[in-house]
């Protein structure tokens, strides 16, 4: 019970910070931070003696699952050479040059020092999150989340060589062997972790009972892993990635919404403890090193040249990155003139046979998916302004805190290097978190709402009308008895889809959808409020009633759904 008050506070904190952070124009992180830090000098406030290990295997898992099954697999796909390069080869750079540096400064082993440079070298899921308010496009969104959800692995790895080396030699075959060995095993992991997952909720009826099970999946997937020597994180953010892709196809929809809401929650939760617990732990670590003879000042002096230096890093390997991706999309039309001849062969071949025609679907697909591909690299270009941000939104969190306090006790001037990681985690969020809304919006890279006239949006809900259209004029359409649908309800649906059609296929689809939303809101208010005072009046048994309403509360979602905005 000694923890009950400060959870219940906490919970109050983290709310009310939420629903003020906006107001003020200051990202909920930040804040959390700052007041984490006055918490902690609160008389009478408790000590939280908590594990490193409670927040890499306790919360990092369920926040990184979560984030992986939002992430558009599509666009992940699409952006994955970049996405990997950014989590490995960026992450590796990273720390040796940071390794390299506090070596020389603190007079510390070099192998000391990389590990240091693990710690402080990978960008935080959740930090990184801030851009995604920001209204910079969903591309970048998703180069950032992807790379903060997979760098974690590469340097836990080089963590853990780099630790091991401060006793014995290691070499870099046995590193790279070790990288390569905890992403495989972890991707297997969680492949079967995932698909398991959507196979046993499949099988759930219940909505409350069906959230409950993933709850569980991300820890499914980091145990056996971590248990393996794999990397658990790795594991838990393909688990995922697998869930959301395939959870159309396995989940019903009061499946998916149930979870998206539950999952909300303690998304809000997780993330405020984490970075309520960052800023609390401050006093703590300033305290540690005055006990060692050492002082906060070097600590501070030391991490903000360390944010300075990964930043330097980070923009001298994202301006390459940025060219190469600018001359991949600068080939389209090449590209295009490829697929057209595939497309022009396959018109052509009048082969016959199971064989071929598997053959011609394939690589129907394939070139439909090319080219799909290269309207999006064009449509969405990660040009220098984007590249700017990209450099400014890679900002450390709690994930470098807590991979510090990892360190062996016996590590030299361990209190100094825990208290470094922790101002370059908090500098680098107070820093280029608190100006990143002002760097997007001089560069102009960010969007105040949805566009007016979204013809993508359009095209897609056009097509899903006619397709509606074709399912009813289709004379094998039969009920599951085997019986004919009544032709009056076939035309009346037939009606509703073709009109749906011919709106979506006109000007100003936004300004229509709009007008349909706010008439949907309008109608289904004054149906509650007829049903209320039913209810008052007592003319109608609870079970009709309770029964009407959850009716209208599904009406409610479904048009507030098709009427939300795009991410861009």
């Amino acid at each position: 019970m000694e923890y009950a008050p400060v959870l219940v506070v906490a919970v109050i904190g983290i709310v009310a910070v939420a629903r003020l952070a906006p107001k003020v124009g200051v990202a909920a992180p930040l804040l959390l931070v700052l007041l984490g830090v006055v918490a902690s000098f609160v008389p009478g406030a408790p000590d939280l003696n908590l594990p490193p290990e409670l927040i890499l295997a306790g919360i990092l898992p369920p926040l990184l699952y979560s984030s992986a099954v939002s992430m558009p697999g599509m666009d992940f796909r699409r952006d994955f050479g970049a996405i990997g390069g950014l989590s490995v080869v960026l992450v590796v750079l990273s720390a040796v040059i940071l390794g390299v540096f506090f070596a020389r400064v603190l007079d510390i082993g070099l192998a000391t020092g990389i590990a240091l440079g693990a710690v402080v070298s990978p960008t935080d899921a959740v930090a990184t999150s801030i851009t995604r308010k920001l209204g910079v496009s969903s591309r970048l969104v998703t180069v950032l989340e992807g790379e903060s959800m997979l760098n974690d692995a590469s340097a836990l790895v080089l963590l853990r060589s780099a630790i091991a080396a401060t006793a014995v030699t290691v070499s870099l075959w046995h590193v790279l062997g070790s990288f390569v060995y905890a992403v495989v095993v972890a991707t297997v992991i969680g492949v079967v972790v995932g698909s398991l997952n959507l196979r046993v909720r499949a099988a759930i009826p219940e909505p409350a009972a069906n959230t409950a099970v993933s709850f569980v999946a991300p820890f499914v997937a980091f145990l056996p892993a971590e248990h393996l020597g794999a990397s658990g994180l790795v594991a838990a953010v393909v688990a995922g990635l697998v869930t959301g892709q395939g959870a159309p196809r396995f989940l019903r929809p009061q499946d998916r919404i149930a979870e998206e809401a539950n999952w909300g929650t303690v998304e809000l939760l997780l993330e405020g403890a984490v970075f309520l617990v960052m800023g609390y732990e401050l006093q703590e670590l300033v305290a540690q090193a005055r006990e060692h003879g050492g002082s906060a000042l070097p600590a501070v002096g030391l991490g903000l040249a360390a944010i300075a230096l990964t930043l330097a890093v980070r923009a001298l390997y994202v301006s390459p990155l940025v060219w190469w991706l600018a001359k991949r999309a600068g080939a389209s039309d090449r590209m295009k003139e490829r697929y057209a001849q595939v497309t022009e062969t396959l018109a052509a071949d009048e082969s016959q046979g199971p064989r071929i025609e598997r053959r011609r679907r394939h690589w129907t697909r394939r070139t439909t998916r090319g080219l799909a591909d290269i309207d999006y690299l064009v449509s969405s270009p990660l040009g220098a302004k984007e590249g700017t941000v990209l450099v400014w939104a890679g900002m450390r969190g709690a994930v470098t805190l807590a991979a510090a306090q990892t360190l062996p006790q016996d590590t030299p001037q361990r209190s100094l290097l825990i208290l470094i990681a922790f101002v370059v985690a908090a500098g680098s969020l107070l820093v280029q978190g608190g100006t990143l809304p002002w760097v997007v919006r001089a560069l102009g890279v960010g969007s105040s709402g949805p566009p007016e006239n979204d013809p993508e949006r359009a095209q897609l809900l056009q097509a899903l009308s006619q397709a509606a259209v074709a399912l009813i004029d289709d004379p094998a359409l039969v009920r599951r008895d085997g019986t004919p649908y009544s032709q009056r309800l076939l035309d009346g649906m037939r009606t509703v889809s073709v009109r749906r059609a011919a709106d979506f296929a006109a000007e100003e689809p936004r300004v229509i959808t709009d007008q349909m939303l706010e008439l949907q809101l309008a109608v289904i208010k004054a149906q509650r409020e007829a049903l209320l005072r039913a209810r008052s009046d007592g003319t109608f048994g609870s079970g009709t009633l309770s029964a009407a309403l959850a009716i209208l509360d599904a009406d409610q979602i479904s048009a507030e759904l098709k009427g939300a905005p795009t991410d861009d």
